[in-house]
């Protein structure tokens, strides 16, 4: 019989500093506020290079999702990599949705990026940035960039973007066999709860938990992993509330009807066309993603225009495209070099 370990002991003062040394390390890359709006929130990151390339770069996450996966912790942070690489860096953060915020729609998304990108464009000084969208953020910064008139995009990074609704399989087939009446859910919730949002993700790969046990178990002497593998822990269930009104677009119109690559998604009562996007495009997916499978992501760089445009396929999972020893080895600094040229 295993002897218990205190790092892994709930009730023990030894986890008890640990997970005070994980929150103490997250999220601590240099920043300002810049903007708010509501409960959003705009971040410049501070530069930590003598030279800085010209254009800028706006991150965006998820509406349900806590940002500070870009930013977990020194060493294992994506803004910290980019910054010491020399990039001037601003962040969306959407802030935790409240009941007041049920009638909160993908256009009011949409509107909070273009504010943001108003924002970016007079703080830097520069009139175009690179936008980079990671999972629903992708989504969002995808519409944006075919809706735009602009012309303030300069590059368009995305990261795990679902695009196709039938390539969602188990969530198209939960919402188009009466498993799960998602119009009965906002109307009984207004903003569906976290919990159910974190349950969600539960359900597209039940064992995960169970499986990351046991690579705990084999792992305990090891306080360092311990620490990073609690981290993502926390982060995968610190999901958000999801305003009813953009949880029943994004339902119906993105993975019911598929109206995003038809090109029928309505926002403002105009129709965003992926075919409008031409800027330079980066596609980056992860090979074993349980979230955004390949089969809903794929389709977004045969859709845009754009002559300068990429897809890669990374080995590793949702997460580990923006956090983990792969990103920290390979996908980001694969993602700077092609950043730079563009980025002049």
């Amino acid at each position: 019989m295993m002897a218990p370990n205190p790092l892994l002991d709930e009730h023990s003062a030894e986890f008890a500093a640990l997970v005070q040394e994980m929150v103490a390390e997250t999220a601590v890359t240099p920043k300002e506020l810049v903007f708010a709006q509501g409960s959003m929130r705009l971040y410049h990151y501070l530069p930590q290079t003598d030279d800085v390339y010209r254009v800028p770069m706006l991150l965006v996450m998820s509406m349900v999702s806590k940002p500070y996966i870009f930013d977990l912790s020194p060493g294992q942070s994506f803004i910290e990599y980019l910054v010491a690489q020399g990039f001037d860096v601003y962040l969306v953060d959407w802030g935790v949705a409240r009941s007041e915020h049920k009638d909160f729609g993908v256009a009011d998304y949409l509107d909070g990026i273009s504010a943001c990108i108003g924002e970016v464009q007079r703080h830097s000084g520069e009139s175009q940035l690179t936008l980079l969208g990671y999972c629903l953020g992708g989504v969002l910064t995808a519409l944006h960039a075919a809706l735009d008139t602009t012309q303030a995009i300069k590059n368009l990074l995305q990261v795990a973007t679902p695009i196709h609704g039938p390539g969602m399989a188990l969530q198209h087939k939960l919402l188009t066999s009466q498993g799960l009446d998602p119009d009965l859910l906002v109307e009984t919730f207004g903003v569906v709860p976290s919990h159910m949002i974190e349950g969600a993700f539960q359900v597209l790969r039940p064992l995960q938990k169970a499986s990351g046990q046991a690579l705990l178990l084999n792992n305990t002497d090891n306080r360092e992993f311990v620490k990073a593998h609690l981290r993502l822990v926390r982060w995968g269930e610190d999901a958000l509330p999801f305003p009813g009104k953009a949880f029943r677009e994004l339902v119906h119109d993105l993975v019911v009807q598929d109206k995003v690559v038809k090109g029928e998604f309505e926002v403002h009562g105009r129709k965003a066309d992926l075919n409008l996007i031409s800027m330079p495009v980066l596609h980056v997916l992860a090979e074993h993603d349980h979230v955004v499978p390949f089969a809903s992501s794929h389709p977004l760089v045969e859709l845009v225009s754009s002559r300068d445009k990429e897809e890669w396929v990374i080995k590793g999972g949702h997460v580990s495209l923006v956090a983990g020893v792969g990103a920290v080895t390979r996908t980001w600094p694969r993602m700077v070099e092609w950043l730079k040229p563009r980025s002049l």
